[in-house]
């Protein structure tokens, strides 16, 4: 038997006063372009689930999440053409100004309620926040 190696991302659902999320789109990525997702990225060797969450808000977004500052929501596996686990955190509070950090690969970002998020939104980020809602907190997502 074949082992596939897993690969982990780490998803941020930043919640403003209003309980609306923020979506990016998608843009010249090659994978769901055009489509609304969360602030996220793969966990780099060495570093914590947190650290990833802070890394990556920083790095998309330009604002620093203090540590503690984010809850934990959902682990998702999801199957794909690698085995993935997916950590959902949400986030409340942060310094600075959401900014698009990286308009090459986002062409934007759009404040939504969680349950009518826009359109197209990935899959696997509308069955996350479902599960969210129900108060799941492990899932299995298949494509």
């Amino acid at each position: 038997m074949t082992r596939m190696q897993s690969v982990v991302d780490v998803n941020v659902l930043f919640l403003n006063d209003k309980d609306e999320c923020l979506f990016l789109q998608r843009a010249n990525t090659g994978f769901r372009d055009g489509q609304y997702a969360l602030v996220a990225g793969h966990l780099e060797p060495g570093e914590s689930i947190e650290e990833c969450a802070i890394r990556e808000s920083k790095e998309e977004a330009g604002v620093t999440i203090a540590p503690g500052a984010l809850d934990f929501r959902l682990v998702m596996r999801r199957d794909s053409d690698q085995n993935r686990i997916s950590f959902f955190l949400s986030c409340r509070s942060w310094d600075g100004i959401l900014t698009n950090m990286e308009p090459q690969k986002c062409s934007g970002f759009v404040w939504a309620k969680p349950d009518n998020p826009p359109t197209p939104v990935v899959d696997y980020v509308a069955d996350a926040l479902a599960h969210i809602r129900e108060g799941v907190m492990l899932a299995d997502f298949k494509a």
